[in-house]
């Protein structure tokens, strides 16, 4: 039985290892022992305590696997992703860091590494559509609406997160790059907020986030754009903490103390943004894809929505990231996907099999991408 070690055991990450559990020998390192021992005594996964951020740990824990999975947090993302290459494992990553993950690729491809990155919900499966339609018409604009939210709006934030608020505030205070007539164009994030109506949600509001990451590079399409959707009302609070310097990574002295005003929002805001065991919230995106098929305009729409699963208790974010991430190790472990190097979902979607794998393996698990076309 094939191997797999999965970095991370915070809510995304135990998704990932209880669903390839069903198939594989799975090991779930993190340093939170209360995370494992729910892992264990549930689910019967083999655990390992260990300090991730350590990278001679980082080698022995992943020395005797066929696939390493990181889903660390984005801070350690990079440097967990550059010691697993170096020491030759293939890995599908979803840590979603800041820094250029391509800038590895080199180091991947002499190592003879698979590396599949990014590859959660957006980016991930946003990525691996657009990929599929990319290699099939002339694409003009592609856009993504996405968002994870509480199913019920509570004052004064109306918004859980499924993820650490550190993350999420990254992507309130990274600016985001858009692609316009061809261009590169760094907006402000939060910026150009929008109404927009998603079925069956109703109206949210959309603002610019750094979503496009490795399709920048990767694809020659003249209008690209990902946009984050939360409840209307939400980013007029986000500003305010932002302008404020409540996200500042810069140390201040208060009373003669030395804090960071970053780490003590992400402190406060974890109590206000945490889910409650069994609260129901949702996934909601909605991808746009324009351009010339066959000679004519053409349009694909795909609108995913997805809830809290009652059954398996596992949030809906964890659900429509997680299970994306596990159906590419699937396609791995298979060897029906073996490109070296570093790999975004788009290079996956040019193969039409890879994509009715993992659309196929996400509607079993009742995730389900709808599609339609205009002209």
């Amino acid at each position: 039985m094939q191997r797999i070690v999965v970095l991370g055991a915070g809510m995304v990450g135990s998704a990932i290892a209880v669903d390839l559990q069903k198939q594989y020998a799975v090991t779930s390192v993190d340093i939170d022992e209360i995370r494992l021992g729910h892992l264990k005594e549930n689910y019967g996964i083999n655990v390992i305590s260990e300090d991730l951020s350590k990278p001679e740990l980082l080698k022995k824990v992943i020395k005797n696997y066929d696939l390493v999975i990181s889903a660390v947090p984005g801070s350690m993302g990079y440097q967990t992703l550059k010691t697993i290459i170096q020491n030759g494992k293939n890995v599908i990553d979803i840590a979603f860091f800041p820094e250029d993950v391509l800038d590895l690729d080199d180091l991947a491809r002499k190592a003879g590494v698979t590396a599949v990155v990014d590859c959660g919900v957006a980016p991930g499966m946003s990525n691996l559509l657009l990929g599929y339609h990319y290699k099939r018409m002339k694409v003009e604009s592609f856009e993504c609406l996405v968002g994870g939210l509480p199913m019920k709006r509570t004052w004064p934030y109306q918004y859980k997160a499924p993820f650490s608020p550190s993350d999420v505030i990254e992507e309130y205070i990274r600016p985001a790059r858009l692609v316009e007539n061809g261009k590169v164009v760094i907006r402000e994030a939060l910026s150009e907020p929008e109404m927009v109506n998603i079925d069956p949600v109703g109206t949210l509001e959309a603002f610019n986030t750094d979503g496009l990451r490795s399709l920048i590079k990767t694809v020659n399409v003249p209008n690209m754009k990902e946009k984050t959707v939360r409840y209307p009302g939400h980013i007029d609070y986000i500003r305010v903490l932002r302008e404020t310097g409540f996200f500042s990574d810069q140390p201040i002295t208060v009373k003669g103390q030395t804090v960071v005003p970053l780490d003590v929002s992400s402190n406060l805001l974890f109590k206000q943004w945490e889910l409650m065991p069994e609260e129901p919230e949702f996934t909601v995106m909605q991808i746009t894809i324009s351009g010339t098929e066959h000679d004519q305009p053409q349009t694909y729409i795909y609108d995913m929505y997805d809830q809290y699963d009652k059954i398996t208790q596992t949030s809906s974010m964890a659900r429509t990231t997680g299970y994306a991430c596990t159906a590419v190790a699937n396609l791995v472990l298979m060897g029906q996907f073996s490109r070296k190097g570093i790999s975004p979902p788009e290079y996956l979607g040019e193969d039409s099999e890879n994509v009715d794998f993992v659309l196929q393996y996400l509607k079993e698990r009742n995730i389900i991408y709808h599609v339609r076309k205009q002209q």
